[in-house]
């Protein structure tokens, strides 16, 4: 809205300035040509030079530009628009508040807050008030300059009920009431801050203090004081639209002499009030030591008292004792004598236990035993009868082939001779004239044995090859 009423203001501004640019412009055009025509000098003919017409020169002055004053005129009426409505947008920024005056009816009631407002242009206006908390200081400010501050701060002494002068250092913190923003501007002088905060602020200050002694305001009751005072400037502002948050009581400056006799008042207080808590803590010492000395009385009263007791109770224990000890010992001497039986009893039943098992051992065994020799017949039996098949069997293949007795017999003798079944007939196999070779060779060798004497026995000379024979 800011931004909008600053573009209304410049529209309006330019528009004024391009209808007066206008009006001057032919302004100067029509100077220019007038001066152009009083300029032409005539030519130096004497007396000859005719005189000009009468009318030449409004003529030429007709025949100039003219001034445009009604483009001018529309111009300046049309930025009266903007300018007008610019004029009507009040702006108020944040933490302020604003009241509208009107020309005609005063100040109206109603008050403008933060933002963007519409107001007649030309007529009503707006006056603004910070709404904002603000600080009203009297007396002295700790550890701030005077140079560095924006006012300077107002003494502010007031007469205690003894009638001396007593220095305050306060600060009130307050604010205007936003809602009655239109009383203050149409009934305060302004600025209120200036005009009516201090004085009523100091009339309440001095219209309590005399109720009251230096000491008083001082040290007892400064807090009752200064409640006092707040609650009355509270009431006066408040009457007038300003609330007041907070009234602080800073410093208090006595007069030298009463802060002299105040100091040593107070210092000798202090030293009486030394005496008195050092009197009463000696009082109590002694007292505490008279407790300590009735406590220790008692203590060893009810100590001895106490043993008394505790030879009593034992002693009863112990009789209470024996009369449960001889039954308890009965029963212990019972329950060993059933605790041997039942060992005795658990002895012969393991020794029996054992026996049996013994007895289910060597059964075990003999059936053990009963099952191998069993076995062992069986398998003897199953054994026999199969060298008996087998003889049978090997019966029958001698029977019908009479030669396996040499080939078993030369398997039995040795593990190097070879052995070939060869058909019965030979006719056709190719290996018979080798063997035969081999027959006559062993011959020979048996014979050469022979005739050289060798003791060694002979080996017995293969058989003839036969039909079905093997060699």
């Amino acid at each position: 809205m800011l931004a909008l009423k600053y573009l209304l203001i410049v529209a309006g501004v330019l528009m004024l300035t391009a209808a007066f640019s206008i009006t001057l412009h032919d302004l100067y055009k029509l100077f220019d040509e007038r001066r152009k025509l009083g300029a032409v000098e005539r030519p130096n003919f004497g007396d000859d030079w005719p005189e000009p017409l009468p009318g030449a020169e409004s003529t030429a002055l007709q025949s100039a530009s003219p001034i445009r004053w009604r483009p001018a005129a529309s111009l300046a009426l049309a930025a009266c628009l903007p300018l007008l409505l610019a004029d009507g947008i009040v702006v108020i920024p944040a933490g302020m508040g604003g009241v509208r005056v009107s020309q005609m009816r005063g100040t109206l009631p109603g008050t403008l807050y933060s933002g963007a407002h519409f107001v007649t242009p030309l007529v009503d206006s707006v006056q603004l008030f910070d709404l904002r908390d603000k600080l009203f200081t009297a007396g002295i400010v700790e550890g701030v300059s005077t140079k560095k501050m924006s006012f300077e701060p107002q003494p502010l002494d007031v007469q205690s009920k003894e009638g001396l002068s007593i220095g305050l250092a306060i600060t009130v913190r307050y604010r205007l009431d936003p809602r009655r923003l239109d009383y203050i501007e149409s009934h305060l002088p302004q600025p209120v801050d200036s005009e009516i905060v201090p004085a009523v602020v100091a009339s309440a200050w001095r219209d309590l203090a005399p109720t009251y002694t230096v000491r008083e305001i001082f040290s007892s009751k400064r807090e009752e004081v200064r409640s006092d005072a707040a609650t009355v400037i509270n009431k006066k502002l408040g009457a007038d639209g300003i609330l007041v948050e907070e009234v602080m009581l800073r410093n208090i400056q006595l007069p030298p002499q009463y802060a002299q006799g105040l100091q040593d008042l107070l210092l000798k207080e202090q030293q009486d009030d030394q005496m008195g808590v050092q009197t009463d803590i000696q009082e109590k010492q002694v007292r505490i030591a008279e407790l300590q000395a009735e406590a220790d009385a008692a203590q060893k009263v009810k100590e001895a008292e106490g043993e008394a007791k505790s030879k009593v109770v034992e002693a009863k224990g112990e009789a209470d004792a024996m009369q449960y000890t001889l039954p308890l010992k009965q029963k212990q001497i019972e329950q060993s004598k059933l605790e041997a039986e039942a060992r005795k009893e658990a002895t012969i039943e393991n020794a029996d236990a054992e026996a049996q098992a013994k007895i289910i051992d060597s059964k075990a065994e003999v059936q053990r035993r009963d099952l191998l020799a069993t076995s062992e017949a069986n398998r003897i039996r199953v054994t026999a009868a199969a060298d008996a098949e087998r003889m049978t069997s090997e019966a029958k293949l001698l029977n019908q082939s009479p030669l396996l007795i040499n080939k078993i017999i030369a398997e039995r003798l040795s593990d190097k001779i070879q052995m070939v079944m060869v058909p019965s007939d030979g006719k056709f196999f190719f290996a018979n004239d080798v063997f035969h070779g081999v027959d006559n060779n062993a011959a020979l060798k048996q014979q050469m044995q022979q005739m050289d004497g060798d003791d060694a026995p002979a080996p017995a000379a293969a058989p003839a090859p036969a039909a079905g024979s093997q060699q």
